[in-house]
């Protein structure tokens, strides 16, 4: 992955792609966002953690990208999409938190098309979603992408996942994977060893 151009879609304060940075060191990664002051958070971010050479941010809405971003120029797309569909929910107060809680005039499936184009082919996607939502997830990527992997985010052990991570290679036609998951949380509510592993020291999130 040193080397590779990543993509992150839906950036935030950009704390997904300078976690991607620091672990791997010789990616670089650039980040879409449409929300001004989150765009002004990032790059604050990425100056103080000294990462200007190889982590950027861009201030843009996937339905109307910025020019300077190539269709099929990114090796890998990464992206937390907003998590409720339009009209199904209780938007919470403030437009920010509405805007990344909740879908607007993109909906999952503009965001799962933009990703898409973005992509080389054989690129690789990963996507966090809704447990709930992965029928619709699912049917977003057939045909256009295969070596699904779901990875289940389980809040305790015996506790039915609420969260999925899901990756996949474009233009790719080998069969779905089910993953063990990763349970994130004790009876007490600290991080499992496994999560804190991962959170905390870096260690890579196996399939």
């Amino acid at each position: 992955m040193p080397g590779e151009r990543v993509l992150d879609v839906g950036a935030g304060v950009g704390a997904a792609s300078l976690c991607l940075a620091f672990r791997v060191p010789g990616a670089h990664v650039t980040g879409l966002e449409l929300q001004s002051d989150l765009v002004e958070l990032a790059a604050a971010n990425i100056r103080d953690n000294a990462l200007e050479g190889r982590v950027g941010i861009l201030a843009g809405d996937l339905q109307s990208p910025p020019a300077c971003l190539p269709p099929s120029g990114f090796d890998r797309v990464m992206s937390n999409p907003p998590f409720q569909k339009a009209g199904t929910h209780t938007p919470p107060p403030g437009a920010g938190r509405a805007l990344a809680h909740g879908e607007g005039s993109a909906d999952l499936s503009a965001w799962i098309a933009f990703c898409t184009r973005m992509l080389k082919p054989r690129g690789t996607l990963t996507l966090i979603h809704r447990a709930d939502r992965l029928d619709d997830l699912i049917a977003l990527l057939h045909g256009r992408f295969g070596a699904v992997t779901l990875i289940p985010l389980w809040p305790k052990a015996g506790r039915p996942a609420k969260r999925v991570i899901v990756t996949a290679r474009r233009n790719a036609r080998s069969p779905a994977i089910m993953s063990p998951g990763l349970v994130l949380h004790e009876t007490d509510g600290s991080f499992t060893p496994a999560a804190e592993a991962i959170l905390r020291h870096g260690k890579t999130l196996e399939p």
